[in-house]
């Protein structure tokens, strides 16, 4: 039995649906019963549990052969990331009563990094884990291709996106959902001791200006690539309703300028899942749900 949070999101339930295509069995994580129907449909157990409430957590990881945890998203944190504090201590707490076979971490690029930025809540995460007493790994995925979801109604209707990862020209570390689900899942399948690392991204690497170019041939109009002034991001993130922009733009200089890499490139797992592949399927998600009955 392995349990998996985050099922209701795009690398948790690429997570568990890889591991129920091999016929493991599936324990889903959710936040209330009525998010885990679809899980239960597919022949999942599910379990009701919170990165609020560690009893919870523990019942969910307890009597299992593996577990995969992650961090909820927070991208507007408070100072010291408050949040991402008492959910860490949670998980350590659960992890270390509950004991399962293993643990599979999802962590991300940059993760070793200690300069002060949004993935820092992930650098935390490293340092409180490392000392579990389970077999435990880290995977750290680069950029998700998926944030590209968030550009595809400009591109379709003004013919533009914007970009923050800046210039144009240069290259970023990025991988599909689909392969870090598939990763986890044949990590959680195997046997290991101790700590370990895993860095993954995909078949290669894409710049904004590609990522563009991918949408003009996809959409079959021209899409341009607009980047935006760092100076102008503070006021943007606010008006959008962000308190603590700062890790934020602080996590953008850090790919931009190079300081948030794997920690070892000549190691990095690649996988297989190209960027047109990934808008393709956004694309195509998006023209459904905006059908008309």
């Amino acid at each position: 039995m392995f349990a998996v949070m985050g099922v209701t999101g795009q690398v948790g339930g690429a997570t568990a649906r890889e591991l129920l295509s091999r016929g493991a069995k599936v324990r889903a994580i959710v936040r209330s019963i009525e998010k885990g129907t679809t899980w239960q449909d597919e022949g999942c157990e599910v379990k009701v549990a919170d990165v609020d409430d560690a009893a919870s957590l523990k019942q969910a990881f307890a009597a299992t052969d593996g577990v995969f945890v992650m961090l909820p998203p927070i991208f507007d944190p408070s100072p010291g990331f408050t949040e991402a504090r008492s959910f860490i201590s949670n998980l350590s707490t659960a992890l270390r009563e509950a004991g399962p076979g293993r643990v599979v971490v999802l962590s991300t690029i940059g993760a070793q990094v200690d300069r002060e930025n949004l993935l820092s809540q992930l650098h935390m995460l490293e340092a409180e884990l490392t000392n579990l007493p389970i077999p435990t790994l880290f995977l750290r995925p680069a950029w998700f291709m998926e944030n590209s979801s968030w550009d595809i109604e400009p591109a379709k209707t003004a013919g533009e996106i914007t970009s923050f990862l800046q210039p144009g020209d240069k290259p970023v570390p990025m991988v599909a959902t689909s392969d870090v689900g598939l990763q986890a899942a044949e990590l959680l399948r195997t046997t290991w001791k101790g700590l370990g690392v895993v860095e993954l991204e995909g078949p290669k690497r894409y710049t904004p200006d590609e990522i563009a170019a991918t949408f003009s041939r996809l959409l079959e109009h021209e899409v341009r690539l607009k980047t935006l002034p760092r100076t102008q991001w503070e006021s943007l993130f606010r008006s959008h309703g962000m308190k603590n922009p700062a890790p934020r733009i602080a996590m953008l200089d850090g790919f931009n300028h190079g300081w948030i890499e794997f920690e070892n490139r000549s190691a990095v797992v690649k996988g297989h899942t190209t960027l047109e592949m990934v808008l393709d399927a956004l694309i195509g998600r998006r023209a459904k749900q905006s059908r008309p009955i």
